[in-house]
């Protein structure tokens, strides 16, 4: 299980008011990270959805933060999935949300002819930009917009437009992450509240990632030779790049661990993808059956 745990109170109700949300729904409109696709997405949902037997509109946003060959192979893994369709979007470009009501009324083509509205459910992790979807798919503010996890708190229905109703939903953990590598690629996505992990360990670990997968993108914005670097090492070389030193001359890993997240979230270390559908396949692969078997399931 995941050092890296989150489940704040309110999510229990959260949860309860989903389920019985999903009864009177056509489409589950799931927003996901699209750095983190699988991380990102609450097996809780899937399940839910599933056991409803409706359909799934898979919003990759970000994207424009995001890896675009790693995207397109996310891209293929979802639509080739029965009952799902996915976009890779930004929430902040109103000309790609657009294309979200024609694509839920493609998965739900019974609904919405003027008789029976299509009615859809907005729904995701904290922090994945599902305010910003809803108040762009409005054209004005109506949900709440912040740079922290959990702050929408409460469900609300409102018209999309003519024969189309959208339902927010707060954003939604679920009570165990399973896989330790989960854990900390959304927190270092900034989807886990701060009171619950070590801003140290977090960038440790995307450090690892980053060297690993992006070598030359930290070559450049920290002007350092990757060769033999771990992300423990790579918080050194930060603190000592931008002057984070505590009295005495000591490395201020803390405040070295708090520019390269940033970096990461704001995209100013370039275009960059946590996972893959065959990094995701062989973390999986490398776990044992009745763990892997289960998070294959929910994922």
């Amino acid at each position: 299980m995941s050092v890296v745990q989150w489940f704040p109170g309110h999510m229990n109700a959260a949860r309860r008011k989903l389920a019985e949300a999903l009864a009177a729904v056509d489409v589950v409109v799931e927003v996901a990270d699209a750095r983190l696709p699988e991380a990102s997405s609450n097996p809780m949902i899937e399940t839910l959805r599933r056991f409803r037997n409706r359909p799934c509109l898979k919003l990759l946003n970000k994207a424009d933060l995001a890896d675009p060959e790693a995207t397109a192979a996310w891209m293929a893994f979802y639509n080739a999935r029965p009952n799902v369709r996915a976009l890779a979007m930004s929430a902040k470009k109103p000309a790609e949300v657009a294309h979200i009501p024609a694509l839920a009324r493609q998965l739900a083509p019974y609904r919405g002819d003027g008789v029976k509205p299509l009615r859809m459910i907005l729904t995701g992790i904290p922090n994945v930009g599902k305010s910003t979807l809803m108040n762009a798919l409005l054209g004005r503010r109506v949900a709440k917009v912040g740079d922290e996890p959990a702050v929408t708190k409460g469900q609300q229905t409102l018209d999309l437009g003519p024969g189309m109703t959208l339902t927010d939903t707060p954003g939604l953990m679920w009570p165990k992450i399973e896989h330790e590598a989960d854990g900390f690629m959304l927190a270092a996505s900034h989807a886990i509240g701060r009171n619950a992990v070590i801003d140290e360990a977090v960038a440790a670990h995307l450090g690892a990632i980053l060297l690993g997968r992006y070598p030359v993108l930290v070559a450049a914005r920290y002007r350092l030779d990757p060769v033999g670097l771990d992300g423990a090492s790579l918080l050194e070389i930060v603190a000592r790049r931008r002057g984070c030193l505590r009295k005495g001359g000591e490395f201020d890993l803390e405040k070295a661990a708090n520019i390269l997240l940033t970096d990461y979230r704001s995209g100013a270390l370039g275009r960059i993808s946590l996972e893959t559908p065959e990094s995701r396949a062989r973390m999986l692969a490398s776990l044992p059956p009745a763990v892997g078997g289960a998070a294959g399931e929910g994922a």
